[in-house]
């Protein structure tokens, strides 16, 4: 900088202080205790502006260090452990922590930021979070092996209608597309029975009470092994999308951008892979 240029920065600087902070004689120029003062901070300032620079370049190169994922039920019970598990083989200095909650809780809690990313079921998730389709999820209406439907051929919307359906809480994905379903086939059903977890869910079907909509992904080992059978629904399945969910602006680290290429290429094999899956599926 050129000497005036200089001596402009300084006056701007006093006059943005409403101090002095330089004594000007016709021999030298010296920092008044003001001047010391600011010098002193400036220099501090200075060199956390490196630091910060620094850490921004380690941050945004370096793969590792903690990373809190937050998933819904079906997602982060079925799909997200093989993820889990290439990003461990593929990246060991990422320390992942899971969070399971419906699709409401864990788009509050990215919101907040508590987590740093949701993989979640429906797309009603308010504000302030970007939404990114991940894959598409198949759906099917389940009843234990024992059930009078199980092995009908053909099903009416009045028996539908006069099942107990169990059902996940308000806020839950799954809940959402059972909602959707009920709507698309225009079935009211007499009785709705909730619960927190697809798994009590699940248990709560084999032992022969109502029938149950869910992944393809949640009943995947019942349907292998013959405790729970798909009914034949003319309609079905019932197609929904699980979603990325991120904070608008935040900053794209090294290592969340692993993750989520990992996720992707991890979910898209999965879901793709049908021979894993029983016949009723494919």
């Amino acid at each position: 900088m050129t000497q005036p240029a200089v001596s402009q920065h300084i006056r701007a600087l006093e006059e943005k202080l409403k101090v002095r902070l330089l004594e000007r004689n016709n021999k030298s120029v010296t920092l008044t205790k003001a001047g010391e003062i600011v010098l002193h901070h400036a220099r501090e300032i200075g060199g956390l502006y490196r630091r910060m620079e620094e850490m921004v370049e380690e941050l945004m190169h370096y793969t590792g260090g903690p990373l809190s994922i937050g998933a819904s039920y079906t997602f982060g019970e079925y799909v997200l452990p093989s993820t889990l598990a290439r990003l461990s083989m593929d990246f060991p200095d990422i320390r992942p922590s899971v969070t399971i909650g419906n699709t409401a809780d864990i788009a509050d809690q990215v919101r907040n930021r508590l987590l740093d990313v949701g993989v979640v079921e429906g797309e009603e998730i308010g504000t302030g979070l970007s939404l990114e389709k991940l894959a598409e999820d198949e759906m099917y209406v389940a009843a234990g092996a024992e059930h009078p439907l199980a092995n009908q051929s053909t099903i009416t919307r009045q028996q539908l209608e006069a099942q107990t359906w169990l059902v996940r809480e308000q806020g839950s994905g799954t809940r959402a597309a059972a909602d959707k379903m009920f709507d698309t086939l225009s079935v009211k059903p007499s009785r709705l029975m909730e619960m927190g977890s697809t798994q009590s869910i699940k248990e709560t079907v084999e032992a022969g009470l109502g029938v149950t909509l869910q992944s393809r992904w949640a009943l995947r080992k019942e349907v292998e092994i013959g405790s729970l059978k798909v009914l034949d629904i003319e309609g079905l399945p019932f197609r929904r999308s699980f979603h990325i969910l991120l904070r608008h602006g935040d900053l794209r680290t090294r290592t969340m951008d692993v993750f989520l290429q990992t996720l992707r290429t991890t979910t898209e094999k999965i879901l793709t892979f049908n021979s894993r899956f029983p016949e009723r599926f494919s």
